[in-house]
């Protein structure tokens, strides 16, 4: 009796054993099915440069772009640049409204006018409640606006969406531009989709850094997940916006916000944000266009937990916006580099002291000049403009 009794508990335990791993494999099954498989490898596109990659860079003008009226706090902008028959030559986004996570917190943009050299107003695009309304379920802030200009000279906006849970379950929602202009004054946008990045919890996602442009016309949107572990990703968008797949970018599980810049069209770098407490800046490459990433060993380059943004500009020379400070974001600085592993000192960007802030750069290439803005002590973002030095 004793040994029929243990008999089948152990048939049961195996049982149970191999119902759990049939349910672990049709899970992973529908995962597969559910994402997108990845994608042939790419090829990337150098900015368009009138002058030769190697000249010097100077800066020619600065300052702060307009805020929304009444509204103290902004962070997190991303730049755009904009084709060569628009009336503005960039476009700048970022989230604005009372502090970080208020909920009146929207997204804004505000565009560069080529005939008077100077930006124009500012103005709400995407706001919370609107957002949710059209999504189907509840939004409890919005920030980190990344543009990109598809194939039709359409901007596409990702946005991070979060619901209960804060920053950490968020979700990236993908928004197209839905009016006939693109003109800051005009420009309206419709939700595409939350991007499928994950089956069933499709949570802790979040988007910052500009997307790598592709020679097809598509993209790949660098991105990562944040909820304890930290995993880059990249994600591959076809000419006109459409999702086509997905790839890690590093096994490090302490690094996220990575900004993509391109050696060759196949041979590309990945500079990612560094949680631990003595950070550096962390790197990976690919070398076959996106479809298998490597670590490499981290940069010389300290990082206070901050984000950077990389910008390959030609054959042999590329830029980095990062921290210099090894524990705060007091110090923002330019570097240059020829192979993305030794960095030379560019331009001071902005340098400050005790508890003043200067964070979360981002770069473009447009009207043959260098553009760079940051958040400057969350209350406005400030820009700069480098030219090319006619020696």
């Amino acid at each position: 009796m004793f040994i029929s009794s243990r008999q089948s508990v152990l048939r049961n335990a195996w049982v149970r054993l191999a119902l759990g791993a049939v349910f672990v494999l049709a899970l992973a099954g529908v995962d597969a099915a559910w994402r997108p498989t990845q994608p042939a490898p790419a090829q990337a596109r150098w900015p368009a440069m009138s002058a030769p990659g190697d000249q010097p860079l100077v800066l020619q003008a600065q300052g702060h772009i307009p805020m929304p009226p009444q509204t103290p706090a902004a962070h997190a902008s991303s730049l755009l640049a904009m084709p060569a028959d628009a009336a503005q030559g960039v476009l700048a986004f970022w989230f604005a409204g009372t502090k970080e996570s208020a909920p009146d917190i929207g997204i804004a943009v505000a565009g560069f006018d080529r005939a008077s050299q100077q930006w124009q107003a500012a103005r709400f695009v995407v706001e919370r409640q609107a957002l949710g309304q059209a999504l189907g379920f509840g939004v409890r802030r919005i920030g980190n606006p990344v543009a990109w200009l598809d194939a039709d000279h359409q901007v596409h906006l990702f946005v991070v969406a979060t619901g209960p849970g804060g920053w950490a379950a968020s979700r990236i929602v993908q928004l197209r531009q839905s009016s006939a202009s693109a003109a800051a004054a005009e420009l309206t946008f419709k939700p595409v989709r939350v991007l499928p990045l994950a089956w069933g919890w499709n949570i802790s996602h979040l988007v910052r850094t500009a997307p790598l442009p592709l020679q097809d016309g598509g993209m790949v949107l660098p991105v990562h997940f944040e909820l304890g572990l930290k995993i880059p990703l990249a994600l591959r968008f076809g000419a006109r916006g459409e999702f086509l797949g997905m790839v890690r970018i590093s096994r490090r599980t302490h690094v996220l916000q990575p900004t993509l810049v391109m050696q060759s069209a196949q041979q590309w770098l990945a500079f990612m944000r560094d949680q631990r407490p003595e950070g550096r800046v962390t790197v990976a490459q690919t070398q076959d266009g996106g479809q298998h990433w490597q670590d490499l060993p981290d940069l010389a380059l300290v990082n206070p937990d901050a984000s950077v943004a990389g910008l390959g500009l030609a054959p042999g020379r590329m830029v980095l916006a990062h921290n210099t400070s090894a524990h705060s974001r007091t110090l923002l600085d330019l570097s240059q580099s020829v192979n993305g592993q030794q960095w030379l000192p560019l331009q001071a960007l902005a340098h400050g002291s005790g508890t003043q802030e200067f964070s979360y750069p981002a770069l473009a290439w447009a009207d043959d000049s260098l553009w760079v803005s940051y958040t400057d002590q969350r209350q406005r973002v400030a820009w700069q403009r480098f030219g090319v030095s006619q020696r």
